[in-house]
């Protein structure tokens, strides 16, 4: 039986810094999407789902999406998946793989992910490691080596224990959006629309748009969202001068502020891959087991 009914979490609004209406706006974008498909949306945030239960979800629920990050969500979602069978998008595990920065730079290093290096002569990135950016302070510049240490020691003095750091790459800032495994790929250069999220941005300066391979970069994301496991992914690159590329950040579900419309097609078309998937995963199960009673 194919059901109708989707039941969707907004992100709490802590891990929304400068991008709360952006972030809500594409999920109620991707709900609106859904329903127009045909499908019923239940949509809850993070603290209504904190106070429920797995049992909270009604049976009748094909799919979750969420954007939520919360350990309690992501328990919660698991759980109900495991329990279930059915998909959640993005799937708990790859959300929880993206919120602990050195977890996912370690994932993306194994699969072959071209990467900043660990030092260099145009300065550092100090960031926390054990989570993803809730502000200004967990992300931080230092010119040398000096300034490094001076910036660790701060952020240690906040109770940022766990941190990472690697060099900084001059070239031209790219924010990439994608949906896996459904074509939807988009790219924009924030030092042309100005839109920036804490200013670390503008440490490139004005884009010289260097020519690159966008196939190698799709590529790239691609493989990215498959090691880490989130369907609807996000993140920032670094392009260089001679036209090679490292990706610098990679999050689960970004607000698609500049795509919205296009990204929430596609979401809603990934959410109805997902569904399909389990529902042949179901039938074949069904048909396996009467095969072997009737054998």
């Amino acid at each position: 039986m194919h059901l109708r009914k989707i039941f969707a979490v907004y992100r709490a609004e802590r891990f929304s810094p400068n991008s709360i209406e952006k972030d809500a706006a594409v999920l109620r974008c991707v709900c609106d999407e859904l329903t127009q498909r045909g499908y019923s949306v239940e949509a809850v945030s993070e603290g209504e789902l904190g106070r429920m239960t797995v049992a909270g979800i009604s049976d009748d629920v094909s799919c979750c999406i969420s954007m939520g990050r919360e350990k309690s969500t992501l328990f919660l979602l698991g759980k109900w998946a495991y329990n279930t069978g059915k998909a959640v998008v993005n799937a708990s595990a790859g959300v929880a793989l993206c919120c602990n920065r050195r977890k996912v730079t370690e994932t993306l290093s194994r699969a072959g992910i071209p990467l900043p290096a660990e030092h260099g002569s145009h300065g550092y990135w100090a960031k926390r490691a054990d989570g993803v950016a809730e502000g200004a302070c967990d992300v931080q510049f230092a010119a040398n080596l000096s300034e490094l240490d001076a910036v660790i020691h701060g952020m240690r003095g906040r109770g940022v224990d766990d941190i990472i750091v690697s060099a900084h790459v001059p070239g031209d800032l790219v924010k990439f959006y994608g949906v896996r495994s459904t074509g939807f790929f988009h790219i924009c250069y924030p030092g042309d629309d100005g839109q920036w999220k804490f200013d670390d941005e503008r440490r490139n300066g004005r884009p010289h748009h260097y020519a690159f391979s966008m196939d190698g970069l799709r590529s790239a994301a691609e493989r990215a969202s498959a090691a880490v496991g989130v369907d609807v992914y996000g993140g920032d690159c670094i392009v260089r001068a001679d036209g090679s590329f490292c990706i610098i950040d990679f999050n689960d579900w970004p607000s698609f502020s500049r795509c919205r419309e296009d990204a929430a097609v596609a979401i809603a078309d990934i959410v109805e891959m997902r569904m399909a998937e389990r529902v042949m995963y179901f039938k074949t199960n069904l048909e396996t087991s009467k095969l072997m009673v009737n054998t």
